[in-house]
Protein backbone atom coordinates (compact mmCIF):
# COMPACT_ATOMS: atom_id res chain seq x y z
CA UNK A 1 0.00 0.00 0.00
CA UNK A 2 1.44 3.32 -1.10
CA UNK A 3 1.42 6.06 1.51
CA UNK A 4 2.70 9.61 1.34
CA UNK A 5 2.79 11.67 4.53
CA UNK A 6 3.57 15.38 4.36
CA UNK A 7 4.72 17.53 7.26
CA UNK A 8 6.31 20.88 7.93
CA UNK A 9 3.57 23.31 7.00
CA UNK A 10 2.55 26.21 9.18
CA UNK A 11 2.07 29.94 9.49
CA UNK A 12 4.97 32.20 8.54
CA UNK A 13 5.43 35.87 7.79
CA UNK A 14 6.24 37.08 4.30
CA UNK A 15 9.95 36.69 3.63
CA UNK A 16 10.21 33.70 5.92
CA UNK A 17 11.08 30.08 5.22
CA UNK A 18 9.60 26.64 5.71
CA UNK A 19 10.76 23.15 4.84
CA UNK A 20 8.19 20.57 3.85
CA UNK A 21 8.85 16.85 4.06
CA UNK A 22 7.09 13.93 2.40
CA UNK A 23 7.78 10.43 3.68
CA UNK A 24 6.90 7.64 1.26
CA UNK A 25 6.20 3.99 1.96
CA UNK A 26 4.96 1.08 -0.10
CA UNK A 27 7.02 2.00 -3.17
CA UNK A 28 10.58 1.54 -4.37
CA UNK A 29 11.31 5.16 -3.67
CA UNK A 30 14.64 5.41 -5.45
CA UNK A 31 13.19 4.60 -8.88
CA UNK A 32 10.35 7.11 -8.85
CA UNK A 33 10.18 10.77 -9.71
CA UNK A 34 8.52 12.80 -6.97
CA UNK A 35 6.48 15.97 -7.18
CA UNK A 36 5.13 18.78 -5.01
CA UNK A 37 1.83 20.40 -5.95
CA UNK A 38 -0.20 23.10 -4.23
CA UNK A 39 -3.80 24.22 -4.23
CA UNK A 40 -4.95 27.64 -3.07
CA UNK A 41 -8.59 28.31 -2.17
CA UNK A 42 -10.71 28.62 -5.29
CA UNK A 43 -7.86 27.66 -7.58
CA UNK A 44 -6.79 24.55 -9.42
CA UNK A 45 -4.04 22.35 -8.11
CA UNK A 46 -0.73 23.31 -9.71
CA UNK A 47 2.67 21.69 -10.04
CA UNK A 48 5.28 23.43 -7.91
CA UNK A 49 8.37 21.27 -8.36
CA UNK A 50 9.54 17.84 -9.44
CA UNK A 51 12.67 15.76 -9.01
CA UNK A 52 13.73 12.74 -11.06
CA UNK A 53 15.46 9.62 -9.84
CA UNK A 54 18.74 11.11 -11.01
CA UNK A 55 18.18 14.34 -9.13
CA UNK A 56 17.17 16.59 -12.03
CA UNK A 57 14.69 19.21 -10.94
CA UNK A 58 12.07 21.45 -12.45
CA UNK A 59 10.06 24.31 -10.97
CA UNK A 60 7.06 26.45 -11.66
CA UNK A 61 8.12 29.90 -12.81
CA UNK A 62 6.46 31.44 -9.78
CA UNK A 63 8.82 29.67 -7.36
CA UNK A 64 12.08 29.52 -9.30
CA UNK A 65 14.96 30.87 -7.27
CA UNK A 66 12.99 30.65 -4.02
CA UNK A 67 12.06 26.95 -3.64
CA UNK A 68 14.35 23.93 -3.75
CA UNK A 69 13.23 20.32 -4.08
CA UNK A 70 15.52 17.55 -2.90
CA UNK A 71 15.33 13.87 -1.99
CA UNK A 72 16.96 11.45 0.40
CA UNK A 73 16.58 7.95 -1.02
CA UNK A 74 17.92 6.37 2.17
CA UNK A 75 15.04 7.93 4.11
CA UNK A 76 12.41 7.57 1.36
CA UNK A 77 11.75 11.28 1.77
CA UNK A 78 11.40 14.24 -0.55
CA UNK A 79 11.74 17.81 0.69
CA UNK A 80 10.67 21.25 -0.42
CA UNK A 81 12.70 24.11 0.99
CA UNK A 82 10.73 27.31 0.61
CA UNK A 83 12.48 30.65 1.08
CA UNK A 84 11.39 34.25 0.60
CA UNK A 85 7.79 33.18 1.02
CA UNK A 86 5.04 35.43 -0.29
CA UNK A 87 1.35 35.66 0.64
CA UNK A 88 0.51 34.18 -2.76
CA UNK A 89 2.34 30.99 -1.75
CA UNK A 90 -0.48 30.32 0.72
CA UNK A 91 -1.99 26.94 -0.18
CA UNK A 92 -2.28 23.32 0.79
CA UNK A 93 0.87 21.56 -0.43
CA UNK A 94 0.66 17.96 -1.64
CA UNK A 95 3.25 15.33 -2.36
CA UNK A 96 2.67 13.14 -5.43
CA UNK A 97 4.12 10.05 -7.06
CA UNK A 98 3.11 8.07 -10.11
CA UNK A 99 3.75 4.41 -9.33
CA UNK A 100 2.79 1.56 -11.62
CA UNK A 101 0.52 3.90 -13.65
CA UNK A 102 -1.39 5.02 -10.57
CA UNK A 103 -1.11 8.51 -9.11
CA UNK A 104 -0.85 8.77 -5.33
CA UNK A 105 -1.29 11.83 -3.14
CA UNK A 106 -0.57 12.67 0.44
CA UNK A 107 -3.11 14.30 2.73
CA UNK A 108 -1.56 17.73 2.24
CA UNK A 109 -0.01 20.25 4.59
CA UNK A 110 -1.23 23.82 4.98
CA UNK A 111 1.15 26.70 4.35
CA UNK A 112 -0.07 30.16 5.27
CA UNK A 113 2.04 33.24 4.58
CA UNK A 114 0.94 36.45 6.27
CA UNK A 115 1.73 39.87 4.86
Amino acid sequence: QVQLVESGGGLVQAGGSLRLSCAASGIIFSINAMYWYRQAPGKQRELVAGITTGGSTNYANSVKGRFTISRDNAKNTVYLQMNSLKPEDTAVYYCNVIYRINSYWGQGTQVTVSS
